[in-house]
């Protein structure tokens, strides 16, 4: 499988799969984690006759992608969607990524948009000195929120 060795390691050609502990090198994740990531469907492996996971090396971007989302605070459920229609089980084209980026660029916006509605409304509750959600007049007149729940209800995400 090795073509060459690096500094004590293996070297691959560009078509040769990847162990996990290659994978984990090359990532920064472990390989308790790209197991989790397997299970969810987000990627995918192959099995050696002694049953050893290898990995396509298109896994690397894929991993590389689900760490950067897991740093922005991302649910591993909106990788999944926007992942949705990258294949798997060969190589994504440039127009797969651009269809991910796409998704994923709109599912960012809207996160920025709540974001930037919750930095208003805490700017104003906070401003406005009361210091109290249930009794504030200024957001919650007559504390007419109670009625739709406890909890935050105006900080809740619209779309859930």
């Amino acid at each position: 499988m090795s073509s060459d060795t690096d500094a004590g390691r293996a070297v691959h050609g560009p078509d040769e799969p990847l162990t996990i502990g290659e994978m984990s090198r090359r990532t920064g994740v472990a390989p308790s984690a790209l197991h989790f990531y397997e299970t969810l469907g987000l990627i995918a492996s192959t099995r050696t006759a002694g049953n050893q996971r290898r990995y396509a090396r298109h896994m690397l971007r894929r991993v590389s992608l689900i760490t950067v989302a897991k740093r922005l605070g991302i649910p591993l459920s909106d990788v999944q969607d926007a992942f949705a229609d990258v294949p798997l089980a060969e190589t994504p084209s440039h127009a797969d990524w651009q269809r991910a980026s796409r998704r994923w660029k709109r599912e960012l916006e809207k996160r920025r948009e709540g974001i930037e509605r919750l930095e208003r409304e805490l700017t104003g509750c906070i401003g406005c000195g009361c210091l109290s959600m249930k009794a504030c007049g200024l957001l919650n007149p007559d504390d007419a929120l109670g009625s739709q729940g406890a909890g935050p209800q105006r900080l809740r995400d619209e779309d859930a």
